[in-house]
């Protein structure tokens, strides 16, 4: 099959996609850096549109093969903590009109529409109803499901809204079912990485010398360490606050007088400082610098690379730009090994 990314960030669905067996020719982004990552890692190299998705215009794709149009408009505006634009007066919240332009054009035999589960409560599901009705009205079946990461050999607990949509209007598209009962840990994620401190900022680390898990072993690459081992540097306050919080707590650990620059400490979100439980799941990794989620064990919020074995990209994928690039094109990511198994089913059918 041929695959065209829009809206790819650093690429976790072409990841995702590749792994399955695909073919993605055609990505566009509008990012510099999350472009770079995305050319970085992803061989061969594809016909990259690096601009305004609103300024790209496609010539339709000639080739006996299958073509497959897959990605994520941004998804800020439909976040669930996002309560100040979440709402059809946010421009941004209309982009996806944008890839039912492009999916237009290029009439694909699959469609793959990724969101966050905010989108299904947005406006009262205004806009994913747009969304299922535009592709019927091109002629296609459509399919609609959340996936639990969790479920699919992430460690992590965070919830993907899918649309499939197939050409075929006789057949329904069946999504994936849970591959594991046994859920992944935040352990068996980092466990083997670096021990680390506050403001680390040299990339390339070597593994621990200690048992790994099979999922680490799976992320590893054939080297000795890998890259993107740096922290965010915060101030001694924050530090301080960091150690009053056990696995699993959250910001009400935190002493009042720690706290006293907050307006009203009680309107805070529970994920903000929110430090990781190591026998279980991550929560969501999404603006983890933003949230201060803190490394289990240790006084320090997450490095890149530990974020993004959270979010199940291996380790020879490696993250460009500054720190704070970085850490955006790790947390908006799809993770890429459900996005593989959403492949891998079409691909089945």
């Amino acid at each position: 099959m041929i695959g065209i990314d829009l809206f790819s960030g650093a690429g976790g669905m072409s990841l995702g996609a590749r792994m399955a067996g695909i073919d993605v020719q055609v990505v566009v982004e509008q990012d510099k850096y999350a472009a770079q990552t995305y050319l970085a890692n992803h061989t061969p190299k594809v016909e990259m549109f690096n601009g305004d998705i609103r300024d790209f215009n496609p010539e339709p794709i000639k080739s006996k093969q299958p073509v497959i149009v897959f990605g994520g408009p941004p998804c800020q505006g439909f976040s669930t903590s996002n309560q100040r634009t979440r709402n059809s007066e946010n421009s941004n919240n209309w982009l996806f009109k944008e890839f039912i332009r492009v999916a237009k054009i290029y009439q694909p035999d699959w469609i793959v529409f990724e969101n966050v589960r905010g989108i299904l409560e947005t406006e009262k599901g205004q806009f994913v109803n747009f969304v299922k009705k535009a592709f019927t009205d091109l002629g296609y079946s459509v399919s609609d499901s959340l996936l639990f990461s969790e479920q699919f050999g992430i460690p992590q607990k965070r919830a993907r809204y899918f649309i499939v949509c197939s050409k075929s209007k006789d057949k329904s598209f069946t999504f994936p079912k849970a591959t594991t009962c046994q859920p992944v840990t935040v352990n068996d994620a980092i466990g083997d990485l670096p021990r680390l401190k506050n403001g680390h900022n040299v990339s390339f680390q070597k593994y621990r010398n200690c048992e790994v898990s099979t999922y680490a072993k799976s992320m590893k690459s054939k080297e000795s360490g890998c890259e993107n081992h740096l922290v965010t540097k915060n101030s001694e306050l924050i530090v301080n606050r960091y150690k009053h919080i056990p696995q699993g707590g959250n910001w009400e650990n935190i002493p009042a007088q720690l706290m006293a620059n907050y307006k009203d400490r009680t309107r805070c979100h529970t994920g903000i400082y929110k430090r990781l439980s190591e026998n279980s799941p991550s929560i969501v990794i999404g603006n983890y610098r933003k949230n201060m989620l803190i490394h289990p064990v240790e006084n320090r919020g997450l490095s890149v690379r530990e974020a993004a074995r959270l979010q199940s990209f291996p380790d020879d994928f490696v993250f460009k730009g500054s720190i704070g690039y970085q850490q955006q094109q790790v947390g908006n990511a799809v993770p890429p090994l459900l996005a593989k198994a959403i492949f891998e089913k079409i691909i089945k059918s």
